[in-house]
């Protein structure tokens, strides 16, 4: 990393440290959760973000994920490989489910909405991060192959096998409203956020332009549809 992209770090976003955009998610978890809680992690995969670590902060935490790491997943109490939109665990078992980073994936969001809604319970939460697909990283994403995403995530410190094909399917305020009256849910809170331009971070020139963008996109709340995160909130309805 160049002494240039350094100083940008130090200079414009001093608070922000790597997988902010997780951290950022971690503490709206935390404070949805009680340590009575029963929590599923859709997507948990092999565990590889420290961040998504709820163990100890709840009662129990399963996790689900086509990976078959996620049996030995250490962040979960039980781990299955299952899709999202047939979730192995009876109707109401959860009080929370929560997943990072993978609406941008799914196939069928309609009946993974569903299925999430089934093992809720009563005015159960789900809560997701994404990207937002009307943000230039989506949109560049949709225009370039698979293995260019795995060269990207690979310069970002990420294994090629940990980089999943995206299709963005739930992945943005209109979506996620249209799927949310569709399958029973009430939208408590969408977030769109906008932070230090961790894709632009491999040049200095590239940075100054992210900054750039950064600053304009957070000026105004008229350009929120253009910022890089989706935190959504939704509430199990009936």
């Amino acid at each position: 990393m160049s002494r240039l992209v350094n100083w940008f770090d130090r200079t414009f976003y001093p608070t922000f440290e790597r997988n902010w955009d997780d951290m950022l998610f971690r503490e709206r978890v935390l404070a949805r959760v009680r340590p009575d809680s029963v929590v599923l992690d859709v997507g948990a995969g092999a565990g590889i973000v420290a961040a998504m670590n709820f163990r100890g902060r709840v009662a129990r935490i399963c996790g689900i994920d086509l990976d078959p790491r996620v049996v030995v997943n250490s962040n979960l109490d039980e781990g299955r490989v299952a899709d999202a939109s047939d979730i192995p665990y009876p109707d109401a078992s959860f009080d929370l489910v929560f997943a990072d980073n993978v609406m941008e994936h799914l196939e069928d969001p309609v009946g993974v909405f569903r299925e999430i809604r089934r093992v809720l319970k009563p005015a159960g939460l789900l809560l997701f991060k994404t990207p937002n697909s009307t943000h230039y990283m989506p949109l560049i994403a949709r225009c370039t192959p698979h293995r260019f995403h795995q060269m990207v995530n690979r310069m970002r410190g990420r294994h090629e096998s940990d980089t999943f094909p995206t299709r963005y399917r739930a992945n943005n305020v209109a979506q996620i409203e249209r799927l949310a009256a569709s399958t029973g849910w009430d939208i408590v809170r969408i977030e769109r956020i906008e932070g230090r331009p961790e894709y632009l971070r491999w040049s200095g020139v590239a940075y100054a332009l992210g900054l750039l963008y950064e600053r304009l996109v957070n000026s105004t709340e008229g350009l929120a549809a253009l910022r890089v995160l989706l935190v959504a909130e939704l509430r199990k309805r009936g």
